[in-house]
């Protein structure tokens, strides 16, 4: 498969595209964050509104 070809997500933090890693095969549904940093801002975020 090539990196082209991966699939895609949109973080709602940073609102940057991050793409599919090894390490979340089994749990690719449930990932909504690109990095620890954009999931633990994710309250910061919601609050600012």
């Amino acid at each position: 498969m090539r990196k082209a070809d991966l699939p895609r997500k949109i973080c709602p933090v940073c609102q940057r595209p991050f793409m599919w890693r090894k390490k979340w095969e089994k749990n690719w549904a449930e990932v909504k964050y690109c990095s620890k940093r954009c999931s633990s801002a994710r309250s910061r975020h919601t609050t600012a509104k």
